[in-house]
């Protein structure tokens, strides 16, 4: 366990929509596995939620973040589109900015923290 703060984002859209640090990473995961399947395993969530999360974001932008490819001979999987790795890249520099401008006052209030055992 570091000794650092850590600083986690939810950004929440004005039509309702959120994107959060658990898409973020559903995203990430899909964009380094290429398989939703795989992605969910790796954050040890279940397949259904992945999906589930996978379809809110295709809906909450103006083009899909993910686009699935059917098995067959060239087998399944799933990749980030192009609005995908875009969104998660823009979601990166607003948590880099954020966790930059706010890094002073996170080891004031660390300091300020109860010692535990």
């Amino acid at each position: 366990m570091t000794n650092q703060p850590k600083l986690s984002l939810r950004i929440d859209f004005p039509g309702g929509q959120r994107l959060g640090p658990g898409k973020a990473a559903l995203l990430k995961a899909i964009a380094e596995t290429g398989s939703i399947n795989a992605a969910a395993a790796l954050l040890s969530m279940s397949y259904p939620k992945a999906l589930k999360l996978i379809e809110q974001l295709n809906q909450d932008f103006e083009q899909p973040l993910v686009q699935s490819r059917h098995g067959g001979r060239e087998r399944g999987g799933s990749d980030l589109t192009q609005l995908g790795q875009e969104v998660l890249e823009l979601y990166g520099r607003v948590c880099d900015d954020a966790l930059k401008a706010s890094h002073g006052h996170l080891a004031h209030l660390a300091k300020k923290l109860a010692e535990k055992d």
